[in-house]
């Protein structure tokens, strides 16, 4: 008796029924630019080199980490892609620069072509709302390499910049000031802490109800993390934006750094941030000391910027304007600390 592919574990026709339940997602994502369709060996993509003088292409990759283990139990699979755009697209942004397309990587271990298409759903869904393309990815069938209903994912974005307009934190200077945009949640960044603390320490699981967020504890961790591609493409537009820094793994202390000179230190109000219960009650829960709370978590701040304060109350005025909440954050001065919080 001869073998096949299948006996192996590996179902080819799943795969080709997965593009078909896709394809009409990753058609809605397509903006100007787009060549190709899917299924091809490649994706394509047509710079605009008339709008830049010099273009620079700027990229980022990344995963969703182990809260992908919170989509395992909830059996909930259509918003983690939706993290992955927007881990890849928050961190291009942080540039300057505007997303032109995506591409993803799903590895599992059985193919099961209906959850696929969730994962892709949430993905085409981040695309849709970071205003760049799902041109292209990969889903990988290995069976043996993966537990039972389990999965992996990570992603890779694109977006294009001109180089007289990269932000580099370059002319960031004292008394400059420091806003932060909030967050939809704990974003993708700590989980290993998150579930240490709620599943071994407290015995909960993700349908235990907790009172003071009002839902269970799995759709308060599911919450996908904020694309902020509008808002941030709105400000550099109008203003002179000289920094930038995505809240992601290490927090306020690892970020907010990234996009400083050396020689200057962003000073933080705490007092000034509408942190989400969530955070208050891990804090609680795990006995956790509040530095080590912003060395980890966003604590309600996704992203944050830095401008010149002349130019504070027409930023303002912006996002007001747009509807979009903001904290002032504090301000740049002297030192080597990075950051301080007060």
């Amino acid at each position: 008796m001869s073998l096949t592919y299948k006996d192996a574990g590996v179902d080819k026709e799943s795969g080709y029924k997965e593009v078909q339940l896709i394809k009409g997602l990753v058609k809605k994502t397509h903006i100007p630019g787009v060549l190709s369709d899917i299924g091809g060996f490649s994706g394509l993509f047509q710079l605009d080199v008339k709008a830049y003088e010099e273009p620079v292409l700027v990229s980022g990759t990344d995963g969703v980490g182990t809260k992908l283990k919170i989509a395992f139990m909830m059996d909930k699979h259509d918003t983690v892609g939706e993290d992955c755009v927007a881990m890849c697209v928050n961190d291009i942004l942080c540039q300057g620069a505007k997303p032109l397309f995506f591409l993803d990587y799903i590895a599992t271990g059985k193919l099961v072509p209906e959850k696929m298409a969730q994962i892709v759903e949430g993905v085409a869904s981040g695309c849709i709302k970071a205003g760049c393309a799902l041109i292209g990815g990969e889903t990988a069938e290995m069976p043996g390499f993966y537990n039972e209903g389990e999965y992996d994912i990570a992603g890779f974005g694109v977006g294009v910049v001109d180089k007289k307009n990269i932000i580099t934190g370059s002319n960031i200077k004292e008394g400059d000031i420091v806003i932060g945009l909030p967050s939809s949640g704990i974003h993708s960044n700590g989980y290993s802490l998150v579930r240490k603390i709620v599943f071994e320490k407290k015995k909960m699981d993700v349908d235990t109800f907790i009172p003071e967020l009002g839902t269970t504890l799995g759709e308060e961790l599911i919450k996908p993390t904020r694309i902020y591609s509008d808002v941030v493409l709105s400000l550099i537009e109008r203003f002179d934006i000289k920094g930038l820094s995505n809240i992601t793994g290490g927090g306020f202390f690892e970020n907010i750094p990234r996009a400083l000179p050396e020689g200057l230190t962003a000073y933080i109000n705490r007092s000034n941030i509408e942190t989400p219960i969530i955070f208050n009650l891990l804090m609680k829960w795990g006995n956790i000391e509040e530095k080590e709370m912003y060395g980890t978590f966003n604590m309600g701040v996704g992203m944050v910027f830095i401008a010149d304060r002349n130019e504070l109350n027409e930023i303002e005025e912006h996002l007001k304007a747009k509807n979009e909440r903001y904290f002032i954050l504090g301000d740049i001065r002297k030192g080597n600390e990075g950051v301080v919080l007060c």
